[in-house]
Protein backbone atom coordinates (compact mmCIF):
# COMPACT_ATOMS: atom_id res chain seq x y z
CA UNK A 1 0.00 0.00 0.00
CA UNK A 2 1.44 3.24 -1.35
CA UNK A 3 1.79 5.49 1.69
CA UNK A 4 1.01 9.44 0.01
CA UNK A 5 3.77 12.02 0.73
CA UNK A 6 3.80 14.75 3.10
CA UNK A 7 1.92 17.91 2.20
CA UNK A 8 4.09 21.19 1.36
CA UNK A 9 5.08 23.13 4.79
CA UNK A 10 6.17 25.71 2.24
CA UNK A 11 10.22 24.83 2.71
CA UNK A 12 9.73 23.97 6.62
CA UNK A 13 11.77 21.04 7.84
CA UNK A 14 8.52 18.72 8.79
CA UNK A 15 7.77 18.71 12.77
CA UNK A 16 8.53 15.63 14.61
CA UNK A 17 5.68 13.84 16.83
CA UNK A 18 4.99 15.82 19.80
CA UNK A 19 7.20 18.88 19.07
CA UNK A 20 5.46 22.40 18.95
CA UNK A 21 6.09 25.68 18.48
CA UNK A 22 7.73 26.17 21.77
CA UNK A 23 9.20 23.23 21.93
CA UNK A 24 8.78 19.80 23.84
CA UNK A 25 7.51 19.83 27.51
CA UNK A 26 9.39 19.01 30.09
CA UNK A 27 8.92 15.12 29.75
CA UNK A 28 11.22 13.51 28.71
CA UNK A 29 11.72 12.84 24.98
CA UNK A 30 9.15 11.19 22.89
CA UNK A 31 11.31 7.66 22.36
CA UNK A 32 13.35 7.86 19.23
CA UNK A 33 12.78 11.81 18.51
CA UNK A 34 15.53 13.99 19.16
CA UNK A 35 17.00 14.64 22.47
CA UNK A 36 15.87 18.84 23.10
CA UNK A 37 16.99 20.50 25.99
CA UNK A 38 14.87 21.81 28.36
CA UNK A 39 13.92 25.30 27.89
CA UNK A 40 13.58 28.16 30.56
CA UNK A 41 11.99 30.74 31.05
CA UNK A 42 13.51 33.50 28.64
CA UNK A 43 14.77 35.67 32.30
CA UNK A 44 15.41 34.32 35.88
CA UNK A 45 12.51 32.98 36.57
CA UNK A 46 10.70 29.52 35.67
CA UNK A 47 7.80 29.99 33.51
CA UNK A 48 6.04 28.37 36.18
CA UNK A 49 6.35 30.89 38.80
CA UNK A 50 5.04 34.41 38.87
CA UNK A 51 7.55 37.40 38.87
CA UNK A 52 7.43 39.14 42.33
CA UNK A 53 6.34 42.70 43.23
CA UNK A 54 8.41 45.81 43.00
CA UNK A 55 9.46 46.69 46.30
CA UNK A 56 10.30 50.35 45.45
CA UNK A 57 6.94 50.14 43.91
CA UNK A 58 5.18 49.22 47.35
CA UNK A 59 7.15 52.25 49.22
CA UNK A 60 6.13 54.62 46.45
CA UNK A 61 2.69 53.57 46.53
CA UNK A 62 2.41 53.88 50.69
CA UNK A 63 4.18 57.36 50.31
CA UNK A 64 1.91 58.48 47.93
CA UNK A 65 -0.88 57.58 49.73
CA UNK A 66 0.45 58.91 52.85
CA UNK A 67 1.07 61.99 51.33
CA UNK A 68 4.54 61.81 53.36
CA UNK A 69 7.62 62.72 52.22
CA UNK A 70 6.38 63.19 48.70
CA UNK A 71 9.36 63.55 46.70
CA UNK A 72 10.89 60.61 47.99
CA UNK A 73 7.61 58.66 46.58
CA UNK A 74 7.83 59.86 43.45
CA UNK A 75 12.25 59.24 42.87
CA UNK A 76 11.09 55.64 44.13
CA UNK A 77 8.41 55.52 41.92
CA UNK A 78 10.80 56.76 39.22
CA UNK A 79 13.07 53.84 39.89
CA UNK A 80 10.74 51.33 40.29
CA UNK A 81 9.57 51.68 36.96
CA UNK A 82 12.36 51.32 35.71
CA UNK A 83 13.69 48.23 37.39
CA UNK A 84 10.21 46.26 36.40
CA UNK A 85 10.80 47.10 32.71
CA UNK A 86 14.55 45.88 33.12
CA UNK A 87 13.67 42.85 35.49
CA UNK A 88 9.98 42.08 34.10
CA UNK A 89 8.76 42.62 38.00
CA UNK A 90 5.32 43.28 38.99
CA UNK A 91 4.16 46.49 40.31
CA UNK A 92 3.64 49.27 37.54
CA UNK A 93 0.83 50.21 38.23
CA UNK A 94 1.38 50.64 41.82
CA UNK A 95 4.50 52.33 40.69
CA UNK A 96 2.40 54.67 38.49
CA UNK A 97 -0.54 55.49 41.05
CA UNK A 98 2.30 56.42 43.58
CA UNK A 99 4.30 58.30 40.94
CA UNK A 100 1.06 60.42 40.56
CA UNK A 101 0.00 60.37 43.98
CA UNK A 102 3.69 62.06 44.87
CA UNK A 103 3.59 64.27 42.00
CA UNK A 104 0.27 65.80 43.42
CA UNK A 105 1.27 65.89 47.38
CA UNK A 106 4.44 67.44 45.98
CA UNK A 107 2.44 70.39 44.27
CA UNK A 108 0.18 70.66 47.78
CA UNK A 109 3.57 70.88 49.75
CA UNK A 110 4.39 73.81 46.91
CA UNK A 111 1.17 75.38 47.76
CA UNK A 112 1.53 75.23 51.27
CA UNK A 113 4.96 77.01 51.59
CA UNK A 114 3.54 79.54 48.93
CA UNK A 115 0.30 80.45 51.04
CA UNK A 116 1.95 80.40 54.18
CA UNK A 117 0.14 77.03 54.76
CA UNK A 118 3.47 74.93 56.19
CA UNK A 119 4.26 77.89 58.50
CA UNK A 120 0.92 78.28 60.09
CA UNK A 121 1.15 73.81 60.49
CA UNK A 122 4.62 74.40 61.68
CA UNK A 123 3.48 76.88 64.32
CA UNK A 124 0.53 75.19 65.60
CA UNK A 125 3.10 72.37 65.91
CA UNK A 126 5.11 74.56 67.81
CA UNK A 127 2.57 75.80 70.49
CA UNK A 128 1.04 72.82 71.07
CA UNK A 129 4.72 71.52 72.04
CA UNK A 130 4.90 74.69 73.97
CA UNK A 131 1.68 74.50 75.65
CA UNK A 132 2.46 71.11 76.80
CA UNK A 133 5.54 71.72 78.44
CA UNK A 134 4.10 74.69 80.09
CA UNK A 135 1.24 73.13 81.61
CA UNK A 136 0.36 72.91 84.99
CA UNK A 137 -0.76 70.04 87.46
CA UNK A 138 -2.76 72.36 89.19
CA UNK A 139 -6.44 72.71 87.15
CA UNK A 140 -7.01 76.14 87.33
CA UNK A 141 -5.39 78.77 84.71
CA UNK A 142 -4.64 82.42 85.65
CA UNK A 143 -7.50 84.40 86.20
CA UNK A 144 -9.68 81.89 87.16
CA UNK A 145 -11.01 81.60 90.72
CA UNK A 146 -12.08 78.22 92.85
CA UNK A 147 -13.41 76.11 96.16
CA UNK A 148 -11.67 73.50 98.09
CA UNK A 149 -13.99 71.02 98.98
CA UNK A 150 -13.42 69.26 102.30
CA UNK A 151 -9.93 71.84 103.34
CA UNK A 152 -8.93 75.30 103.64
CA UNK A 153 -6.46 77.13 102.24
CA UNK A 154 -3.59 76.77 105.12
CA UNK A 155 -0.85 74.73 104.04
CA UNK A 156 -2.38 75.17 100.63
CA UNK A 157 0.49 73.44 98.69
CA UNK A 158 -0.98 69.99 99.50
CA UNK A 159 -4.71 70.50 98.47
CA UNK A 160 -6.11 67.98 96.50
CA UNK A 161 -9.38 68.95 95.27
CA UNK A 162 -10.36 71.86 93.14
CA UNK A 163 -14.10 72.65 92.01
CA UNK A 164 -13.76 75.74 89.56
CA UNK A 165 -16.03 78.54 90.16
CA UNK A 166 -16.90 82.08 88.92
CA UNK A 167 -14.92 84.65 90.34
CA UNK A 168 -18.35 86.62 90.70
CA UNK A 169 -19.21 83.76 93.57
CA UNK A 170 -18.17 83.38 96.80
CA UNK A 171 -14.65 81.32 96.50
CA UNK A 172 -11.50 80.30 98.59
CA UNK A 173 -9.15 81.21 96.11
CA UNK A 174 -7.92 82.98 92.65
CA UNK A 175 -4.91 81.94 89.98
CA UNK A 176 -2.60 85.01 89.45
CA UNK A 177 0.52 82.69 87.56
CA UNK A 178 1.85 79.50 86.74
CA UNK A 179 5.43 79.41 87.22
CA UNK A 180 7.41 76.79 85.16
CA UNK A 181 10.60 75.10 87.73
CA UNK A 182 13.18 74.49 85.33
CA UNK A 183 15.52 71.90 86.73
CA UNK A 184 16.50 68.69 85.71
CA UNK A 185 16.28 67.11 88.94
CA UNK A 186 14.06 67.91 92.13
CA UNK A 187 15.60 70.64 93.68
CA UNK A 188 14.14 69.76 97.22
CA UNK A 189 10.75 71.81 99.24
CA UNK A 190 13.25 74.79 100.53
CA UNK A 191 14.62 75.71 97.09
CA UNK A 192 11.08 75.05 95.80
CA UNK A 193 9.61 77.92 98.79
CA UNK A 194 12.24 80.11 98.27
CA UNK A 195 11.47 80.48 94.63
CA UNK A 196 7.82 80.61 95.07
CA UNK A 197 7.90 83.52 97.31
CA UNK A 198 9.87 85.50 95.15
CA UNK A 199 8.28 84.84 91.77
CA UNK A 200 4.77 84.82 93.19
CA UNK A 201 5.25 88.39 94.62
CA UNK A 202 6.72 89.37 91.70
CA UNK A 203 3.70 88.20 89.32
CA UNK A 204 1.33 89.80 91.85
CA UNK A 205 2.55 93.40 90.82
CA UNK A 206 1.93 92.82 87.33
CA UNK A 207 -1.66 90.85 88.05
CA UNK A 208 -2.57 93.36 90.39
CA UNK A 209 -1.44 97.03 88.51
CA UNK A 210 -3.88 99.16 90.53
CA UNK A 211 -1.64 99.25 94.03
CA UNK A 212 -5.12 100.46 95.73
CA UNK A 213 -6.96 97.40 95.31
CA UNK A 214 -7.77 96.10 98.74
CA UNK A 215 -7.74 92.60 98.80
CA UNK A 216 -9.10 92.46 102.19
CA UNK A 217 -7.96 89.13 104.30
CA UNK A 218 -7.08 87.39 101.40
CA UNK A 219 -2.99 86.77 101.45
CA UNK A 220 -0.82 85.71 98.67
CA UNK A 221 0.15 82.30 98.86
CA UNK A 222 1.00 79.63 96.43
CA UNK A 223 1.09 75.41 95.20
CA UNK A 224 3.94 73.95 94.55
CA UNK A 225 5.11 70.43 93.42
CA UNK A 226 6.54 67.66 95.95
CA UNK A 227 8.57 64.87 95.01
CA UNK A 228 6.09 62.37 94.36
CA UNK A 229 4.15 65.32 92.00
CA UNK A 230 7.25 66.09 90.46
CA UNK A 231 7.90 62.26 89.38
CA UNK A 232 4.33 62.40 87.83
CA UNK A 233 5.63 65.64 85.67
CA UNK A 234 4.38 68.47 87.52
CA UNK A 235 7.11 71.53 86.98
CA UNK A 236 4.60 74.43 87.58
CA UNK A 237 4.31 76.86 90.73
CA UNK A 238 1.15 78.09 91.30
CA UNK A 239 0.76 81.27 92.31
CA UNK A 240 -2.72 82.50 94.11
CA UNK A 241 -4.80 84.79 96.26
CA UNK A 242 -6.65 83.23 98.91
CA UNK A 243 -8.25 83.76 102.40
CA UNK A 244 -7.29 80.67 104.94
CA UNK A 245 -9.55 82.65 107.43
CA UNK A 246 -13.20 82.12 106.24
CA UNK A 247 -14.24 79.57 104.22
CA UNK A 248 -15.73 81.21 100.91
CA UNK A 249 -14.28 84.42 101.77
CA UNK A 250 -13.58 86.21 98.55
CA UNK A 251 -15.88 87.28 96.07
CA UNK A 252 -14.84 89.36 92.93
CA UNK A 253 -11.84 89.44 91.13
CA UNK A 254 -8.36 91.26 92.07
CA UNK A 255 -7.35 91.11 88.58
CA UNK A 256 -6.35 94.70 87.32
CA UNK A 257 -4.17 94.60 84.08
CA UNK A 258 -4.73 95.13 80.27
CA UNK A 259 -7.20 92.50 80.12
CA UNK A 260 -9.92 94.57 82.36
CA UNK A 261 -8.23 98.27 81.96
CA UNK A 262 -8.79 100.81 79.19
CA UNK A 263 -6.03 102.76 77.86
CA UNK A 264 -6.31 105.95 80.39
CA UNK A 265 -6.70 103.83 83.09
CA UNK A 266 -3.03 102.21 82.13
CA UNK A 267 -1.49 105.34 81.25
CA UNK A 268 -2.71 106.83 85.24
CA UNK A 269 -1.31 103.22 86.36
CA UNK A 270 2.14 103.26 85.36
CA UNK A 271 2.21 106.77 86.38
CA UNK A 272 1.32 105.87 89.90
CA UNK A 273 3.56 103.37 89.95
CA UNK A 274 6.54 105.75 89.76
CA UNK A 275 5.34 106.34 92.81
CA UNK A 276 5.05 104.19 95.02
CA UNK A 277 7.74 101.58 93.94
CA UNK A 278 10.21 104.35 95.52
CA UNK A 279 7.45 105.46 98.22
CA UNK A 280 7.64 101.06 99.65
CA UNK A 281 11.48 101.67 99.35
CA UNK A 282 10.94 103.22 102.72
CA UNK A 283 13.83 102.15 105.66
CA UNK A 284 13.34 98.91 107.61
CA UNK A 285 13.94 101.26 110.55
CA UNK A 286 11.03 102.89 111.35
CA UNK A 287 12.25 105.13 113.78
CA UNK A 288 14.02 108.33 112.07
CA UNK A 289 16.45 108.95 115.01
CA UNK A 290 17.94 105.42 114.67
CA UNK A 291 18.37 105.82 111.19
CA UNK A 292 18.35 109.46 109.85
CA UNK A 293 20.64 108.62 106.78
CA UNK A 294 18.40 106.10 105.79
CA UNK A 295 15.63 107.96 105.40
CA UNK A 296 16.59 110.91 104.24
CA UNK A 297 17.98 109.03 101.21
CA UNK A 298 14.61 107.40 101.18
CA UNK A 299 12.92 111.26 101.01
CA UNK A 300 14.95 112.21 97.91
CA UNK A 301 13.92 108.69 96.07
CA UNK A 302 10.15 109.55 97.00
CA UNK A 303 10.64 113.08 94.92
CA UNK A 304 12.11 111.54 92.16
CA UNK A 305 9.21 109.34 92.24
CA UNK A 306 6.68 112.23 92.20
CA UNK A 307 8.98 114.06 89.23
CA UNK A 308 8.81 110.89 87.14
CA UNK A 309 5.00 110.53 88.33
CA UNK A 310 4.00 113.88 87.35
CA UNK A 311 5.73 113.89 83.87
CA UNK A 312 4.09 110.63 83.10
CA UNK A 313 0.82 112.56 83.74
CA UNK A 314 1.57 115.05 81.89
CA UNK A 315 2.23 112.90 78.48
CA UNK A 316 -0.80 111.20 78.13
CA UNK A 317 -4.24 112.63 76.19
CA UNK A 318 -7.00 112.51 79.02
CA UNK A 319 -10.50 112.28 78.45
CA UNK A 320 -12.23 115.75 79.06
CA UNK A 321 -14.32 114.26 82.14
CA UNK A 322 -10.73 113.63 83.95
CA UNK A 323 -8.72 116.39 82.34
CA UNK A 324 -9.35 118.99 85.18
CA UNK A 325 -8.79 116.21 87.93
CA UNK A 326 -5.65 114.85 86.79
CA UNK A 327 -4.40 118.92 85.91
CA UNK A 328 -4.96 119.44 89.55
CA UNK A 329 -3.25 116.87 90.96
CA UNK A 330 -0.17 117.38 88.64
CA UNK A 331 0.00 120.71 90.42
CA UNK A 332 -0.32 119.03 94.20
CA UNK A 333 2.37 116.51 93.08
CA UNK A 334 4.96 119.84 91.88
CA UNK A 335 3.92 121.35 95.41
CA UNK A 336 4.36 118.39 97.84
CA UNK A 337 7.81 117.34 96.23
CA UNK A 338 9.10 120.51 98.04
CA UNK A 339 8.17 118.80 101.47
CA UNK A 340 10.24 115.08 100.23
CA UNK A 341 13.25 117.73 98.89
CA UNK A 342 13.43 119.26 101.99
CA UNK A 343 12.95 116.50 103.79
CA UNK A 344 16.31 115.02 102.40
CA UNK A 345 18.44 117.25 103.05
CA UNK A 346 17.29 117.98 106.74
CA UNK A 347 20.17 118.50 109.33
CA UNK A 348 17.99 116.21 112.12
CA UNK A 349 15.12 114.17 112.85
CA UNK A 350 12.84 117.36 114.17
CA UNK A 351 14.05 118.83 110.84
CA UNK A 352 13.17 115.92 108.97
CA UNK A 353 9.61 115.23 111.09
CA UNK A 354 9.17 119.10 109.80
CA UNK A 355 8.82 118.22 106.09
CA UNK A 356 7.89 114.60 106.36
CA UNK A 357 4.59 114.84 108.27
CA UNK A 358 2.90 117.38 105.08
CA UNK A 359 4.27 115.51 102.84
CA UNK A 360 2.74 112.21 103.69
CA UNK A 361 -0.44 113.52 103.03
CA UNK A 362 0.18 113.02 99.00
CA UNK A 363 0.00 109.57 99.61
CA UNK A 364 -3.50 108.26 99.13
CA UNK A 365 -4.45 111.66 99.26
CA UNK A 366 -7.66 113.71 98.28
CA UNK A 367 -6.24 115.21 94.55
CA UNK A 368 -5.25 111.64 93.59
CA UNK A 369 -9.10 110.27 94.67
CA UNK A 370 -10.60 112.38 92.33
CA UNK A 371 -8.64 112.19 89.63
CA UNK A 372 -9.27 108.31 89.99
CA UNK A 373 -13.03 108.71 90.43
CA UNK A 374 -12.99 110.32 87.06
CA UNK A 375 -11.07 107.00 85.22
CA UNK A 376 -13.19 104.44 87.12
CA UNK A 377 -10.01 103.34 89.65
CA UNK A 378 -10.20 102.61 92.88
CA UNK A 379 -10.48 105.43 95.28
CA UNK A 380 -10.16 104.24 98.53
CA UNK A 381 -6.25 103.18 99.09
CA UNK A 382 -5.63 100.17 101.77
CA UNK A 383 -2.43 102.17 102.86
CA UNK A 384 -4.37 104.49 104.57
CA UNK A 385 -6.85 104.80 107.61
CA UNK A 386 -8.07 107.92 106.13
CA UNK A 387 -7.62 107.78 102.30
CA UNK A 388 -8.90 110.39 100.24
CA UNK A 389 -8.73 113.14 103.21
CA UNK A 390 -9.24 116.37 103.53
CA UNK A 391 -6.24 117.48 101.36
CA UNK A 392 -5.29 120.57 103.33
CA UNK A 393 -2.16 122.15 104.95
CA UNK A 394 -0.82 120.55 108.62
CA UNK A 395 0.70 122.74 110.44
CA UNK A 396 4.43 122.84 110.60
CA UNK A 397 4.82 122.32 106.85
CA UNK A 398 4.13 124.31 103.60
CA UNK A 399 2.01 124.02 100.83
CA UNK A 400 -1.30 122.20 99.69
CA UNK A 401 -1.21 118.32 100.50
CA UNK A 402 -2.41 116.53 97.32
Amino acid sequence: MDIPPPPDLGGRPPQQHGQGPYGPPPQVPYPGGPQVPYQRWPGAYSPYSRPPVNGFAIASLVLGILCFLPAVGLILGLIALAQISKKGERGKGMAIAGSVLSVIGVVLLVLAVVTGGARDFVDGFKEAARESRNSSAFPIDKGECFNVPDSDLEGAQYVYEIDEVPCSARHDGEVLASVRVNHETFPGDAALTSLAERKCVDLDASYVLDSWVDIGDAELTYYMPDRETWGQGDRHITCLYGDAEEKRGLKGSFRRDATNLDADQLAYLKADKALYEAYESEPVEENVEDDLKGHKEWAGRVDKGLAEQARLLRGHDWPAKADADVTALVGAIERNREQWAKASTAKDADAFYEYYVPAQKHISGKAEAAARKRLGLATTSPRDANPGGDGGDHEGGEGAAV
